[in-house]
């Protein structure tokens, strides 16, 4: 399952590299925060935010594309990656994505009408 991270500053992972990624679940928006990355390749660690929120969830990934913007506002990386385990954290957004996509469909088949005609009974011969 691909998964794309967006972490600010210049983090610049070449494709194919492992990481390690660290979350933890943000108390004041309930969203899932990226704390640290590990290239396990290399063993070079960034650590993102100082202050501890929740628990934290590993996940592994590997790298399938790295984007480094620059500004005038300052810089980010986006880091696409092959999630080889979500975590508990990313179970959860995907959960809650699913239960929302499924509310929206239902609202969405209430709204057009949902009456599906019976199939014709055809006779059977024995």
């Amino acid at each position: 399952m691909d998964r794309t991270i967006v972490v600010p500053g210049q983090v610049a992972i070449a494709q194919g590299h492992r990481l390690e990624v660290v979350e933890r679940l943000d108390g004041v928006t309930g969203e899932a925060v990226i704390a640290a990355l590990r290239d396990l390749e290399t063993n070079v660690r960034y650590r993102l935010i100082e202050e501890a929120g929740g628990d934290p969830v590993r996940w592994l990934g590997r790298v399938l594309d790295c984007t480094v913007v620059l500004s005038a506002t300052g810089s980010r990386t986006e880091l696409r990656l092959d999630a080889t385990g979500p975590g508990a954290i990313g179970a959860t957004v995907a959960l809650d994505e699913a239960d929302a996509a499924a509310e929206a469909a239902k609202a969405e088949a209430d709204r057009w009408g949902s009456a599906v005609p019976e199939p014709e009974q055809t006779e059977r011969f024995w």
